[in-house]
């Protein structure tokens, strides 16, 4: 049975929920005697001042509950895996080390921004240069100096009519094929200079899922929730591409060796799911930016692997609304403050979800509707797929 991917990425799933559900109770445990509670700042949002003092860092048991089943599972000579486990655990401690300084320095600031920056910026190289070079990193496309003919085939033994090869291309909807080459963003320069640009946008997507993430996780069970939904269309789209039946049925790209991330995949969203058991309305405990920084950073290049990485806007529409509500937002205040010499702001406050608070929406509600929103996202980022 453990031949079979489905089987192992169902024995993940299940491990990594069950690690979750019965080990969370003993991290809350742990993390009530070392009096690592959440740092509440007052925004006048009802009920807010009662979260005073909920365990944080509760990432740990997220990143432990994707790390055990992927170690036990997964096929650990995939350069895939590989490089899902260097981003869960680079990005881990990064979030940890921000938690730490909040927590333990009494610096409510937590790690510097330009720390962090470097941080995400660092493992989004290592992502992108990873996916340019290694050399199990392929795609497999129709050879064009292959003889159409079956019967020249039959006779001659022919050539392969496809092959696996380095490419850049990744999957968009509305394009001839769906498919885009990043080389074409660079026309004038040659082929050999494409990892430039591949490289920069695999960090700017890191960086920017990374933190729509973390700007998510601001009330209870958001952030675990929409991951958990991301995660699962991750694992469709990685199970569909990771099969030459299916890739050829359904006429989209056919990624050798991807199969082995459904496996990470199916972990990833077992551990979100299992966070929840503590984390939805009232919570007790917070995923910190121990979590919130990795689970972001895991969508970003998982996305990557399976070249779906330009369908993140609409896949991570949530995440994406986050991050610009607090951009304008900022923005706005800073213009008409210079301009007018008062601060204005185009939401009650943000990020979008505090707005909603503002409100007097209650936060579970809010949560509910979000999920629903994300729900959608992820049919409609699967059912453009095939529009051309």
């Amino acid at each position: 049975m453990f031949q079979y991917i489905s089987f192992r990425a169902g024995v993940a799933a299940v491990l990594s929920l069950l690690i979750t559900v019965f080990f969370g109770k003993s991290l809350i445990n742990v993390l009530h005697k070392k009096q690592v509670g959440e740092y509440i700042r007052d925004l006048g949002l009802e009920g807010q001042l009662q979260k005073k003092g909920t365990p944080t860092m509760g990432g740990i048991i997220i990143i432990a509950a994707i790390l055990i089943p992927t170690l036990l599972m997964a096929k650990l000579d995939n350069v895939y895996v590989m490089l899902l486990i260097a981003t869960t655990i680079w990005l881990g401690l990064i979030g940890f080390l921000d938690d730490y300084i909040k927590i333990f320095r009494k610096n409510k600031e937590g790690l510097a921004g330009r720390f962090k920056i470097v941080g995400q910026v660092s493992i989004g190289l290592i992502v992108g240069l990873t996916l340019y070079f290694n050399e199990h990193v392929v795609i497999r496309e129709r050879n064009p100096a292959a003889l159409t003919s079956v019967e020249l085939n039959q006779t001659s033994g022919g050539l392969k009519t496809e092959m696996d090869v380095k490419s850049t291309k990744t999957t968009v909807p509305f394009l001839k094929d769906n498919e885009f080459d990043y080389h074409s963003l660079t026309p004038w320069l040659e082929k050999s200079y494409t990892w430039i640009i591949y490289t920069l946008v695999v960090i700017l997507i890191v960086v920017a899922v990374s933190n729509g993430a973390n700007i998510t996780d601001g009330i209870d069970g958001l952030a675990a929730g929409t991951s958990a939904i991301i995660g699962l269309t991750l694992a469709i789209l990685a199970y569909l591409s990771g099969r030459v039946d299916f890739s050829n049925y359904l006429n989209i790209m056919y990624i050798p060796n991807l199969g082995e991330l459904v496996i990470f995949c199916t972990a990833f969203v077992g551990a979100c799911l299992g966070f929840l058991w503590y984390n939805a309305f009232p919570a007790q405990v917070f995923m910190g930016d121990t979590g919130s920084l990795s689970l972001g950073g895991i969508i970003a290049v998982l996305a990557f692997a399976v070249r779906k990485e330009l369908m993140i806007p609409i896949l991570c529409g949530i995440f994406l609304v986050e991050n610009i509500s607090v951009i304008l937002q900022v923005s706005y205040f800073k213009y008409t403050k210079k301009k007018y010499g008062e601060g204005r702001r185009i939401l009650l406050m943000s990020p979008l979800h505090h707005h909603y608070q503002k409100q007097n929406i209650h936060e579970s509600k809010i949560v509910t509707r979000f999920w629903i929103v994300g729900i959608l996202l992820a049919i409609v980022t699967l059912a453009i797929l095939k529009l051309r």
